[in-house]
């Protein structure tokens, strides 16, 4: 495969290619991709899966749309276990989709930067939330999510990279993914996969 090859060329990150990992894939419903995605921040991702089937079992197990998520009483939202800043967080990302008609099809016509300047306006909604989105449901080979902790741990023992100073220690490791492009995506999956020893699954949800 064409970004195995390329990334091999890095002969530290080379250490970490032994397993293939998940196939980035196009997913539907990016809006409420972005809602569950706030759901499960903070949590493993078994609780985040429980939580997340609970929410779909409030609109009959149909994946809702943002007005329907709007219509439902905090309550009832706050009862699946959502915290009450989840359940403003998610509301507000219902809201702000509506407002800007937020689609699939307008999010695919987007640059990552693009996609990241737009979705982090919302409240609730972090830079490293829309790098997982561009990742996981939009299936974008090029992001490099600097701010997770899980890469920066992979880097420090690949690298011997030093954190102390955290700004120097954000730029080198910016500087070494430079060589990854146009594939800083599956490096991210490998390097995950390295630091837990273990396959990367499509249910899985990197360390924030």
């Amino acid at each position: 495969m064409k970004h195995i090859e390329h990334l091999r060329k890095d002969k530290k990150l080379a250490k970490a290619l032994h397993n293939e990992v998940v196939e980035l894939k196009l997913r539907k419903n990016i809006p409420l991709r972005l809602m569950s995605s706030i759901m499960s921040q903070q949590l493993s991702t078994k609780v985040a899966q429980v939580i997340y089937n609970r929410f779909i079992q409030l609109y009959n197990g149909k994946e809702p749309k943002p007005q329907q998520v709007l219509d439902t009483q905090d309550e009832i939202l706050r009862s699946i276990g959502l915290s009450n800043a989840k359940v403003s967080y998610v509301k507000n990302v219902a809201a702000f989709c509506l407002e800007h008609s937020i689609t699939d099809k307008k999010l695919a016509q987007l640059s990552n930067e693009e996609i990241i300047e737009l979705l982090t306006q919302i409240k609730g909604v972090g830079r490293w939330t829309v790098e997982m989105l561009l990742m996981f449901s939009l299936g974008r080979e090029d992001v490099f999510a600097t701010d997770d902790l899980g890469i920066q741990n992979a880097m420090i023992n690949l690298y011997k990279l030093n954190r102390t100073d955290k700004k120097q220690f954000k730029a080198t490791m910016e500087q070494i993914a430079e060589k990854w492009r146009p594939y800083r995506t599956y490096a991210c999956l490998y390097l995950w996969q390295w630091k837990d020893n273990a396959p990367v699954t499509k249910t899985k949800k990197p360390t924030k």
